[in-house]
């Protein structure tokens, strides 16, 4: 069965505006040699099928915490505000099972006593959460919020796993959103999203949670992620397909009047296929993966920052942010890219 909620369209005088935006990477990066001189595996295969050349791992003193504050402090520097209403941190590898990570990030930055909460929705987190944070700021619940995407997936990624390890990477990305009127630069349009819980184990970590506690006393120990990498490719191109095209619908646009689609970046293959399917010329899909792998929940508003930075997102370019992730999940929403926003990574 599948449950899906169509896109929505907020009031024309009101709506959620893009007013900051920051980046974090560890230090640390992680060839493709590097990972075949340990794993049955070639720099040209890695490249050829997933798109990657290296990636940035935090050091093992490093939390998603940590990560999700470093990126936060560059979106709020960004935004040039010095507090917030809410923050809301997008995460498959938070600190803890409890607490949440988003609370020890808002004391970290210095954010006292505000509502500060977590959202799991894999690599779609991000979009979930900031399409959480417009209909806070589009019922006056709050005024200005930070979405963070955080995630330190070398932490729950095999290292001996071929199929996973080349894969993805840490890091962090943030937005800052606050009230505004739908037809300026940085405002969002409506959302698209939905999920499909029959794929549920299509990409999972089996063991430590409710269903499956770990025990490894009884050999029920297994804390990494586990992925179906054909039945994801196939079902990741349908859904971030169709949910942008309904995304885009929503806000009025024609496919071909998108200036820059953001994919999640989970495969440089699947981003093509996507850019195919929809007829649009590959040099208005922005593109990462190759410096940072799959980040998981981190990856859209990294993109977003270094596509920035770059000089590809211009003021009143229309965009459309959209992402597939475990679940299964898709979202998407469109953005009128704001002016004289400074991104900072």
């Amino acid at each position: 069965m599948i449950f899906a909620r169509k896109a929505t369209t907020p009031s024309p005088a009101h709506a959620a505006r893009l007013i900051g935006l920051g980046s974090y990477l560890p230090p640390q990066k992680v060839s493709n040699a590097d990972l075949a001189s340990r794993l049955d595996t070639t720099d040209e295969w890695i490249r050829t099928r997933i798109g990657v050349a290296e990636r940035h791992i935090a050091d093992p003193a490093t939390a998603t915490s940590d990560l999700a504050v470093e990126a936060g402090l560059r979106a709020m520097k960004s935004a040039e505000v010095e507090h917030v209403d809410a923050v809301i941190v997008a995460t498959a590898t938070p600190d803890h099972h409890v607490p949440g990570t988003a609370p020890l990030v808002a004391h970290q930055l210095g954010l006292r006593q505000i509502p500060a909460f977590d959202l799991s929705a894999g690599c779609s987190g991000f979009v979930y959460a900031t399409t959480v944070a417009a209909g806070l700021i589009h019922a006056k619940t709050a005024g200005t919020v930070l979405v963070i995407g955080a995630e330190k997936m070398s932490a729950v990624i095999d290292p001996a796993d071929r199929s996973t390890a080349p894969i993805f990477g840490d890091g962090a990305g943030a937005v800052v959103l606050t009230a505004g009127h739908a037809d300026e630069p940085g405002a969002l349009g409506p959302a698209a999203w939905g999920s499909d819980g029959e794929h549920a184990d299509a990409i999972c970590i089996p063991d430590g949670g409710s269903r499956r506690p770990s025990n490894p006393t009884d050999g029920v120990n297994d804390p990494y992620v586990r992925m179906k990498g054909n039945e994801v490719f196939r079902h990741a191109v349908r859904r971030i397909s169709q949910v942008t095209q309904e995304s885009a619908a929503a806000a009025g646009w024609a496919i071909q009047d998108i200036d820059r689609l953001i994919v999640h970046q989970a495969n440089a293959r699947i981003s093509a296929a996507v850019a195919n399917t929809l007829g649009i010329p590959t040099e208005r899909v922005p593109s990462n993966i190759i410096h940072v792998g799959n980040t998981s929940a981190a990856s859209i508003p990294l993109l977003l920052s270094h596509s920035a930075i770059d000089g590809q997102l211009k003021a009143r370019q229309r965009v459309v942010v959209t992402s597939f992730g475990a679940g299964f999940t898709w979202a998407a929403t469109t953005l009128l890219w704001p002016i004289d926003l400074q991104a900072l990574a």
